[in-house]
């Protein structure tokens, strides 16, 4: 029987005794270590699958040794070995992680049940912490991949009078916020922030999908030699996604197309938070469009746009929610407020989505994300 054993008691006759009771049960010549120092350092040096650990030991105690082991985060699995009548001490050493105790009468029965029991534990433990390992391994490589959709050369998307910047920081490995910045021809841009209801591998995955399907459109307009409306890209993507969707997963989305050339344009917006006008005298919510359904809920839903027009100098700013909705550690929400303090005076992409994600970071201190979030940006030069 294959096992990496301690045996830590300060009294020879008591190791003698276990290493006997040990190789008649079937289990291998187990280390040994005279008192809690030594047991330490034992312990810091190989991986055992059970440490029998006296209680009452000189220098340090078994107490000592578990304060000492929890202290340092590990989990060596120890087995107190205790006289009857300890069982405060016991009671101490279970608080303090050790999975069990044995009677000093060291039976061989009870001993029996008592490794057992702690070894098929910690079998199940390592392969839990191995399958764990292999999912993060691959969550990792689907964050990665999720990332890589996304584009991330932006002074090769930056042509002619436009600059753009974008940032996208899922809440978990895998998130459901979607942006894109797309050329049509040589005089058109189209950019995008959407956000697919709820986190994780299924959102990615929705995610992934619209992202095609919005690309899709944009590729089928260039062949005909046309430029899309925002709507049409809108209507194809809410078509598909919501054809087959019995659990209801939506997605928000604003989507513009700009002319480089005159910095006018159109805007289509489904359910998500609206666009942000900035420019060196201030900032504001851009308005005269409709905020229609998202996307994915209503089957043959035609979606309309709307024109806006960027003055030389001015930039757009489309946002998730997980912006505004990001709370701190007693459940405040940063909120539109904020987002418009942090922007205020802020027109250039890349120095203005650094500067609301500073403020976020600020604000949101050490409270674990809520949502994934996304920020992109375009500046007309003029």
């Amino acid at each position: 029987m294959s096992a990496q054993i301690l045996v830590v008691d300060d009294s020879s006759f008591n190791r003698l005794l276990l290493r006997r009771r040990l190789a008649e049960l079937g289990y291998p010549e187990p280390d040994t270590a005279n008192n809690g120092l030594e047991a330490l350092a034992a312990i810091a040096a190989k991986a055992y699958d059970v440490v029998l650990l006296d209680l009452e030991m000189p220098e340090l105690d078994g107490i000592g040794v578990l304060e000492r082991l929890h202290a340092q985060g590990n989990a060596a699995p120890v087995i107190v070995i205790s006289a009857q009548t300890e069982m405060s001490g016991v009671i101490r050493c279970i608080e303090l992680g050790a999975e069990d105790y044995l009677p000093k009468s060291f039976d061989p029965p009870l001993l029996r049940a008592r490794l057992q029991a702690v070894l098929e534990k910690k079998r199940l433990r390592d392969l839990a912490a191995e399958r764990l390992h292999a999912l993060e391994a691959e969550l990792e490589s689907a964050r990665l991949a999720q990332l890589s959709l996304v584009p991330s050369d932006f002074a090769h998307l930056s042509r002619g009078r436009l600059t753009v910047a974008a940032h996208m920081e899922p809440a978990r490995e895998v998130g459901g916020d979607l942006y894109d910045l797309q050329w049509i021809g040589t005089r058109h841009l189209m950019f995008v922030v959407a956000d697919v209801a709820g986190k994780g591998a299924s959102a990615g995955l929705t995610m992934a999908r619209s992202l095609g399907l919005i690309r899709a459109g944009v590729r089928l307009a260039e062949a005909r030699g046309e430029v899309p409306d925002p709507s049409d890209l809108l209507t194809l993507a809410n078509g598909d996604l919501a054809a087959n969707n019995p659990e209801m997963t939506f997605v928000t989305a604003a989507l513009a197309i700009l002319d480089a050339e005159t910095g006018e344009g159109r805007i289509c917006v489904a359910g998500h938070e609206a666009p942000l006008r900035l420019s060196t005298s201030g900032v504001t919510i851009m308005g005269g469009f409709k905020i229609q359904p998202p996307l994915g809920i209503v089957e043959d839903l035609h979606y309309v746009s709307a024109p806006f027009a960027l003055a030389a100098g001015e930039a757009m700013l489309l946002l998730s929610d997980g912006v505004t909705e990001a709370h701190d550690l007693q459940g405040a929400l940063f909120g539109k407020e904020r987002v418009l303090g942090a922007l205020a005076h802020q027109a250039e992409p890349a120095a203005a989505i650094a500067a609301l994600l500073r403020d976020v970071a600020e604000f949101v201190c050490t409270a674990p994300p809520a949502d994934d979030v996304t920020v992109l940006a375009v500046r007309y030069a003029g």
